[in-house]
């Protein structure tokens, strides 16, 4: 009796924990597979920073290897001429354009890409920025670190 009793119990026991197991495999998968930043921009983010009074933001979110974006600005000194992710680089240096915006670049720019794995640990790494380019500022006027 003792012995079908701990085997029932055990059986149940072996049982529950299976069904929590699986109902937690997902979790771990989206919360490192999914992540949203928000990245504020501005004209002292610029390397060298300039006088704009502009702003802006941009909504990253990168779903495994896939990044996507929604960028908003205003008051900028003119109308966006090119505008896209740069990097590798550290806050206070320039890189390379990774990424160009295609498409209208009036506010808000929205797009996606998919990645290289090299890329996305770049983008993890926090080694990308937006940057938003208008005549006036051809070098870049508003920029901000992706974080």
């Amino acid at each position: 009796m003792i012995t079908r009793r701990f085997a029932l119990v055990t059986l149940l026991a072996a049982g529950a924990l299976a069904v929590a197991g699986c109902g937690m495999m997902g979790m771990g998968k989206t919360d490192s597979m999914n992540s949203a930043m928000t990245v504020p921009l501005s004209a002292k983010n610029e390397v060298p920073p300039n006088a704009s009074t502009g702003t802006g933001t941009a909504r990253v979110e990168l779903d495994g290897n896939v990044l996507k974006w929604t960028v908003t600005y205003s008051g900028l000194t003119g109308p966006v001429t090119a505008g896209h992710f740069h990097g590798p680089s550290m806050p206070g240096a320039n890189a390379g354009v990774v990424v160009p915006f295609a498409g209208p670049l009036a506010s808000p720019i929205t797009g996606f890409v998919a990645l290289t794995a090299a890329k996305v640990e770049q983008v993890k790494s926090g080694l990308w920025y937006v940057n938003l380019h208008t005549a006036a500022n051809p070098g870049g006027e508003i920029r901000g670190q992706v974080k």
